[in-house]
């Protein structure tokens, strides 16, 4: 392409512009449409290296959670925690939170603030806040909630490579001969790498999966081979692989002679891992582990990517360090089709990274303990000298709020209330601070309410600046439409408080924060790069509009980006050999965080949904989304089910030794006995307790300082509630239902259970169930019955009551259909009259059943099923009813469309098709 030519624009209609995905760090490109000042639709650019036009649910649903609802508009203030907070302009705003640092900077040190971001933000929004934290109040309390993520990873990389540098690219999948997945889920984490691995297979059916997770999910499924491990003994299985590979002599001698070190101490400590001692520890029979050495070392090209199930853990580096010694050992690394791939979480985990905005790195990979590195950064900033003393990573930045050295935090694009392990902790500390500035899109998430200072930001779409995905390939991000009310881009407000606070400080400072714009900011971050070993100087927005995303490292002069490092067996350590690098604890050890007891004796796992996305501070406002998971569920393996006597749906207590939260318990033969598993997206805005991080271990590598959140000892235990009570309705619009939920949620922990969801496609129908031990207050349900629209005096609603079994129903039809219901007392038929909400259906067919108690709906009506295709809207019973009648995948696809466009669904839809064929030969 003519340097000239601008990709940018190439092939657009007028009112279209080209950007990235916002959810996860696969870096999808997307086309994004507008028409005036509102964004109208959203799809996959085919000129995007990272997804060549695919986009799974969440990409493609992008321009209905950038409609209006739920932001955060303008400045506001408190001038107390007893006070309200009140609307203010900008500069009131930022001038008090400049006097407030300032203050609290002279009296007690800048240790004593401390800066908590986020992997959502834009590069240049994490490189502007890292320089104010470092360069300006002189502290290294910053740290970002990809620690929460992708820490361990980086100490990984760090420990073995010498660097945090992800060597492979999504390219590698269809060259590899084989993958091993580990403790990822692409199928519903990272749906467009899963394509690829997908279109792989089909292209080369010799291509072998080894799937490594304590669950059987949609991508075990996929696997050839699953081991189902015991949650924590990750390192165990790697170490045992790794003691095959020697006994078997499928190692690369010349490889681990000529460029590697450390080898020969770490064999003495692998000679006590045979797969025959490990097997039991594992909980993975011995023959399986052999079987997937040898695969491993075998391959002519081995890729590994893996992701949360590896890092969440207290010794998650030494997890990344034992995998990554598999390619050391075999020299599956710096070639086409090998290498240890981190599969990040968020979409700019990586350019967090590359600007050093955790606590423990610097930007271009320099090293906050290395003096050397502090120097040279001071110089190029500006400043006689960076901050020496250790910054506090996020568990252990919450307990210094919590312990009152932090008097003051600043909360950026993230959702603390929601995401770190052991909420009431986390909860308390805010509560304690001194001065809380949140700076945030949403005004309904979590963490706003304890805001002394909330400050509005521009969100996707709105805004402009640089991400980077997962294989070091940065794009541009581009807005297409202005930000609501005063919302600002976070780049813009850092530096203007970051200026603000300098005048009261350090006026004199040569530190700069006066950025024409987000290109500037870019040009000043990639110059920090040069001659290190994620150069990026030779970038600017100038060649990523030019000649499209590029991958790092690309220095002055480069021609192209690098798809893959270390081709010349040169590692970034000081004699250029990778390490073996085993660290943590003892071989043949890896305990819980926590163990489990009589009174704790379930191990509970934490995980992803297809269709949601973090804190659902976006997609929990796009009805269409629940479809596929409609309500926060703990899921046990049936047989736990039996052998405590408990239901399906029926209500439990999960209980930690730090909280508890009540929720429906389902059965999951995925989930192994003796272990649960509940989403991390689920969280006070929609339950009646704080969420799954109530329950969590706030315990931390050593290391990374990554909390272990896939790990705590918990009890389940039915809940005996003897009162129930559902509503649902029809809300004008989307803006309009996320106002009813955000009206809804301060309710919430008024009951010993409550959900808060949506329903419906076209329509959003916002629905709230609860229960309790007695009922609730009648004034407390009139306010949520003014809510739904179901006010008995009203003439449009109908209603049933018998006062003596304390029954009371109301429904609300509008323009012949039902538009609301209202069930306390008895709430069987719940489910199928939300759907026939969201169906539309004619009220007269369902009036005689209104107020009975069905649990399943007469013929002929609309029934409530899970959505398994959401781009078609096409439910598991309409699936299985196609099955049942002879159709295969073809045939399914061909008569209802599932599966034929984002291609989400299609892991669900395969095991579909295989159970039916099962089933069918068990009926013959």
């Amino acid at each position: 392409m003519e340097p000239h030519m601008n990709l940018a624009d190439l092939g657009l209609k007028a009112n279209e512009t080209r950007s990235v995905c916002c959810y996860c760090g696969t870096g999808c490109g997307v086309i994004v449409e507008r028409d005036g000042g509102r964004i109208t639709g959203v799809r996959g650019d085919p000129a995007h290296p990272a997804n060549f036009g695919r986009l799974c649910t969440k990409g493609s649903t992008l321009h209905l959670a950038a409609a209006p609802g739920g932001r955060a508009l303008y400045p506001e203030l408190r001038s107390t925690r007893a006070d309200s907070r009140r609307r203010v302009g900008w500069d009131e705003a930022l001038d008090t939170a400049a006097d407030r640092f300032a203050v609290i900077i002279r009296e007690h040190g800048p240790d004593a603030v401390a800066f908590y971001i986020s992997g959502q933000l834009l590069t240049e929004d994490y490189y502007v806040f890292n320089k104010l934290a470092r360069a300006l109040v002189g502290t290294n309390n910053i740290d970002s909630n990809s620690r929460l993520c992708m820490s361990s990873a980086v100490a990984g990389y760090k420990g073995t490579l010498g660097t945090d540098s992800v060597p492979a690219s999504y390219e590698d999948l269809a060259l590899a001969d084989h993958l091993l997945i580990t403790g990822a889920n692409p199928a519903w984490a990272h749906p467009i790498v899963f394509r690829r691995i997908e279109e792989a297979k089909r292209a080369n059916p010799d291509l072998f999966i080894t799937v490594i997770d304590p669950r059987r999910t949609e991508t075990a499924e996929f696997a050839d081979l699953h081991l189902q491990i015991a949650p924590g003994t990750d390192v165990l299985l790697y170490n045992a692989m790794l003691h095959v590979l020697l006994w078997e002599d499928l190692i690369d001698r010349d490889f681990i002679r000529d460029h590697t070190s450390g080898f020969d101490a770490l064999r003495e400590q692998l000679a006590d891992c045979s797969p025959a001692k490990i097997a039991g520890l594992c909980g993975v029979p011995a023959d399986k582990i052999v079987e997937a050495a040898r695969r491993f070392g075998k391959a002519r090209g081995a890729v590994s990517l893996w992701c949360q199930g590896l890092n969440q853990s207290h010794h998650g580096v030494a997890n990344n360090s034992a995998l990554i010694h598999l390619h050391l050992a075999t020299g599956q690394i710096g070639r086409p089709g090998a290498g240890p791939f981190s599969l990040t979480g968020q979409p700019n985990a990586m350019g967090g990274r590359e600007v050093g905005a955790m606590a423990t790195i610097l930007p271009a990979h320099r090293d906050p303990a290395n003096a050397d590195d502090r120097a040279d950064l001071a110089r190029l900033w500006g400043v006689p000298a960076l901050p020496e003393a250790p910054g506090l990573a996020a568990v252990q930045m919450f307990d210094a709020i919590g312990e009152g050295r932090i008097k003051a935090v600043w909360i950026a694009c993230t959702n603390p209330a929601q995401s770190l392990p052991d909420q009431d902790k986390v909860r308390a500390a805010l509560d304690k601070a001194e001065f809380v500035v949140v700076q945030e899109a949403f005004a309904d998430t979590e963490t706003v309410p304890y805001a002394d200072l909330l400050l509005p930001a521009a969100s996707w779409g709105e805004k402009s600046g640089s991400v980077t995905n997962s294989e070091r390939r940065v794009s541009r991000v581009r807005g297409v439409v202005p930000a609501p009310g005063e919302a600002r881009p976070d780049w813009a407000i850092a530096a203007d408080f970051a200026r603000r606070l300098q005048a009261r400080l350090a006026p004199a400072a040569a530190a700069g924060f006066d950025w024409a714009d987000e290109a500037a900011v870019f040009a000043e971050h990639v110059s920090l790069s040069a001659g290190r070993d994620c150069d990026m100087s030779g970038l600017s927005y100038g060649v990523l509009e030019a000649l499209g995303p590029q991958q790092w490292p690309y220095p002055q002069g480069a021609g192209g980006g690098t798809p893959r490092l270390f081709t010349d067996g040169r590692f970034n350590t000081a004699d250029g050999r990778a390490r073996f690098n085993p660290v943590g604890f003892p071989v043949r050890h890896a305990p819980l965080p926590e163990p489990t007891d009589a009174a704790h004796p379930f191990v509970l796992t934490t995980g992803r949904l297809r269709d949601q996305w973090h804190g659902m501070s976006r997609t929990g406002k796009v009805a269409a989304l629940w479809g596929h998971t409609p309500r926060a569920e703990v899921a046990v393996n049936p047989a736990d089910l039996d052998r405590r006597g408990l239901a399906a749906g029926q209500l439990v207590k999960v209980a930690s030794r730090r909280g508890a939260l009540v929720l429906p318990v389902a059965a999951d033969s995925g989930v192994a006995p003796g272990q649960a598993w509940i989403p991390m997206h689920w969280g006070g805005a929609t339950l009646a307790q704080s969420g799954t991080n109530l329950v969590t271990s706030a315990a931390t590598d050593p290391v990374s300082k990554q909390p272990a959140l896939k790990q705590a000892a918990v009890s389940i235990a039915p809940v005996d509630f003897g009162w129930r009570a559902a509503w649902a309705a029809q809300a004008r619009d989307g803006a309009e239902a996320v106002a009813w939920m955000a009206a809804l949620q301060p309710r919430l922990a008024a009951f010993g259970y409550a959900a808060l969801s949506l329903a419906g496609r076209e329509r959003s129908v916002v629905v709230l169930q609860v229960a309790d031990t007695a009922p609730a207050p009648a004034e407390r349900l009139a306010d949520i019955d003014q809510l739904f629209g179901c006010v008995a005096e009203d003439h449009a609603v109908l209603a049933f009551r018998d006062s003596r079994r304390g029954i009371d129903k109301r429904a609300r039809i509008a323009d012949g259909t039902l538009v609301a219901i209202r069930l306390v007392g008895e709430v069987a038929a719940a489910d199928w009259l939300i759907a026939a909400i969201v169906a539309g259906e004619p009220a007269e067919p369902l009036r005689p059943w209104l107020f009975a108690p069905l649990s399943r709906p007469p013929a002929g009506l609309a029934r409530a099923e899970r959505t398994v295709c959401n781009c078609f809207g096409i439910g598991e019973q309409q699936i299985r009813e196609a099955i049942g009648g002879g159709a295969d995948l073809d045939a399914l696809q061909g008569a209802l469309k599932c599966g034929t466009a984002c291609g989400s669904c299609l892991p669900a839809l395969r095991r579909m098709v295989a159970e039916g064929a099962v089933a069918e030969v068990a009926g013959a």
